[in-house]
Parts: C-alpha cells; sequence; structure tokens
C-alpha cells in the first residue's frame, strides 16, 4: 500500500480511493500541507470536525475523518459532515493550487451537488480532484489575467471495500488580493 505524507504522520499508510496516491516527500510539498492543516485549524467548525490531511500528489487531496464526530441518529456518518468535509477537501485543493503559482487569493464555493449512494459506518476517507471538464493551467491563467477564476471539483467518499458512498461536483471561484 502506498504511503502518504501528511502533516500528521509523515509515513501513514492509507488506501483513500481505488485510485492510490502518492506524494513525493518534497519539502515544499509538506511545509504546504502544513499550512493548509493550520488553515483548517484556525476555523472553529472545521477544528471541531478533525479532519486529517492524508495526502497530497499535485493533483488530488486526501482529507480523512474519524467517524465518532460525524454520527447521526442511525449510527452512520451525518449528511451534513459528509459534504461539510468534501467542501473542505476540494477547497484546500484549489487552495494548494493557487499557493503553488506563487498567487494569493481567496477561495470560494460557488454552487455543488451531492449523491449520497451508501450508509458510512467507518471514518470519512475523502478524495478530491480536478473534474474531467478543467484545467489547472487555464484556471491560474484566468485568475493571474482577469484576477478571478473558477473551476469544477469532484470529491469522492470511498467505502474501505471499494464502494463510492458520496459523489460531490461543486465549482469554486478564486480572486485574487
Amino acid at each position: 500500500m502506498p504511503v502518504l505524507p501528511s502533516a500528521h504522520s509523515p509515513s501513514l499508510p492509507v488506501d483513500p480511493a481505488p485510485a492510490r496516491v502518492y506524494m513525493p516527500q518534497s519539502a515544499s510539498h509538506i511545509q504546504a500541507l502544513q499550512r493548509l492543516e493550520q488553515r483548517f485549524q484556525s476555523m472553529p467548525p472545521v477544528a471541531a470536525m478533525a479532519p486529517i490531511i492524508e495526502g497530497f500528489d499535485g493533483q488530488r487531496l486526501c482529507v480523512n475523518a474519524p467517524l465518532d464526530l460525524h454520527v447521526n441518529d442511525k449510527g452512520c456518518a451525518f449528511g451534513g459532515s459528509m459534504v461539510s468535509l468534501m467542501t473542505l477537501a476540494s477547497w484546500g485543493l484549489v487552495t494548494m493550487q493557487v499557493e503553488a503559482a506563487g498567487l494569493d487569493a481567496g477561495i470560494y464555493v460557488a454552487d455543488s451537488q451531492v449523491r449520497y449512494l451508501h450508509p458510512v459506518y467507518e471514518d470519512l476517507r475523502i478524495t478530491a480532484e480536478l473534474a474531467p471538464s478543467g484545467g489547472w493551467d487555464a484556471f491560474i491563467a484566468t485568475l493571474r489575467q482577469r484576477r478571478r477564476a473558477r473551476i469544477s471539483l469532484v470529491a469522492r467518499l470511498m467505502l474501505a471495500d471499494g464502494r463510492l458512498a458520496t459523489d460531490f461536483s461543486a465549482r469554486y471561484v478564486a480572486i485574487a488580493r
């Protein structure tokens, strides 16, 4: 199983999705993940969700959270928690890409859609990535030129057995500061 460096554990084995993610352990990636984790912890509602950044491979951001903080009255994950964590993982990915391009911008979710396919009775494992219709180069070029840009992302919450539990798509807007 691949190893995903994170701000919590530089060698924690995880399998966040059928397509496994591996991030090279460069100092710049680790520092970027640590900055993102600090941003997560600086927002009280996010800190209460206890998200754990498990890895970033340049294209996908993996975020996990313990089920025990997100349980509903049925003993499975609360839908609001799942969509919040998927929104957060996608926001984090856009934030990482903008920062990697050397830009400073506010990142906002413009709209989103979610499908709940299976109840989740285990820790939440989310992977966010660019939607098939998008491109980071065009997004960054537009942000540089027009000082605002939008991009579509997808996030998936996968079960340990490989089934897709929750599917999320959203558009994010970046506005240069």
